[in-house]
């Protein structure tokens, strides 16, 4: 599962992955918290107009990826934060489609900026992920009045780390990341491609900088939780 904070966020973040691990049989989920209505510079956009080519740009990329299913919970952009219904939104996706890895933006970054959505988005999903999803005392109505049974996530993994302690080789499935990436046709002129260069070219130029010193041409790096049994 990919729990992101806006339409582009699991391209960014885990895409390359996501692309490798569907190629080798996984099954993806996305749980996309906000509907990016605030995302953009051409004033001539008003925010509904905006929601809505964002969605169908965000459902063109996980349809080519072969994402499975895709939750929008529709929170404005802008606006996350850590209140109970956010958390209950969260914990309910985990249980109904009971994913082993979670993929999400780290939220304890300080190394550089980070949208407040992408912090609001980790934390709620670290939280969720323990203990809430995991005990039945926590939102006991979705067990008893939705059915759904508490679930444990094997791992948790963060983008955007500090540090990173886990290398993916992503050289197979790089072309397909920046395939999907380039559906959200609304959000290049924000992506702040150097003059000259593509979003493709920085998206493989970040890569092979991670992938430095290894044996494989492109990486993708993750700080990695790993749950007790």
């Amino acid at each position: 599962m990919v729990i992101f904070a806006h339409p582009d966020d699991a391209e960014i973040g885990s895409g390359g992955v996501t692309a490798k691990w569907i190629a080798a049989g996984c099954e993806v989920t996305y749980v996309l918290c906000t509907n990016g209505d605030s995302g953009t510079a051409d004033r001539s956009l008003t925010p509904d107009d905006l929601a809505e080519r964002r969605a169908i740009e965000q459902r063109a990329a996980a349809d080519f990826m072969g994402v499975k299913h895709v939750v929008m919970l529709g929170y404005p952009d802008g606006e996350l934060e850590d209140t109970r219904a956010f958390l209950g939104d969260v914990v309910r996706a985990l249980r109904r489609y009971r994913p082993d890895t979670v993929f999400v933006h780290d939220p304890f970054r300080m190394k550089g900026f980070q949208h407040r959505d992408h912090r609001k988005a980790g934390i709620v999903t670290q939280d969720a992920v323990y203990p809430y999803a995991r005990d039945h005392l926590h939102f006991p109505e979705h067990v008893t009045e939705e059915g759904l049974e508490p679930h444990k996530v094997r791992e948790l993994w963060f983008w955007g780390a500090d540090e990173p302690e886990i290398i993916v080789d992503v050289t197979s499935s790089i072309d397909r990341q920046i395939a999907a990436l380039v559906r959200h046709e609304s959000q290049m002129p924000g992506f702040n491609v150097p003059a000259g260069q593509t979003i493709g070219e920085r998206v493989k130029r970040n890569a092979a900088d991670h992938a430095t010193g290894y044996d494989f041409e492109y990486g993708a790096v993750f700080r990695r939780l790993i749950a007790r049994r």
